[in-house]
């Protein structure tokens, strides 16, 4: 347990965790809840998965609560490398099955954003929450 809640001793996380943790639970709140202009969890996991993951439903209800309940850990700093975990492996999923062949644009649907989120998961992966998280009280 505590390799989980393990941290860096710095400051330079607050910003990467409430960016991310902000990011991540919006949009996964317009895939489980349909807040935003999202379609909601039975829209969302009526869908096909990228990389023919199967079953579809499965896979899409997984990237909805990983973006969910990732960011809502990211953002409060409480098992942060868990909830990074979580976004980095939607966010592979996400360049590699949907935005790839786009491109890095994001005004033509490529993976540019979700590489600068998957760069924000991959930093909190290493330094953990930092000074200012539930983790470094734990």
């Amino acid at each position: 347990m505590a390799g989980l809640t393990a941290t860096t001793a710095t400051w330079v996380t607050v910003p990467i965790r409430l960016a991310l943790g902000s990011i991540a639970f919006a949009h996964g709140a317009q895939k489980v809840f349909g807040f935003w202009g999202g379609k909601g969890l039975q829209a969302w996991t009526s869908g096909i998965a990228p990389l023919n993951l199967r079953p579809s439903w499965m896979w899409l209800g997984a990237a909805a609560m990983a973006e969910l309940i990732g960011g809502v850990l990211v953002f409060f700093g409480l098992f942060t490398r868990v909830g990074a975990f979580f976004i980095a492996c939607t966010m592979c999923v996400a360049i590699a099955g949907v935005h790839w062949n786009n491109g890095l644009f994001l005004s033509q649907g490529g993976y540019e954003f979700a590489m600068a989120v998957l760069a924000m998961a991959l930093s909190l992966i290493l330094a953990g929450g930092g000074s200012a998280s539930i983790d470094s009280q734990m």
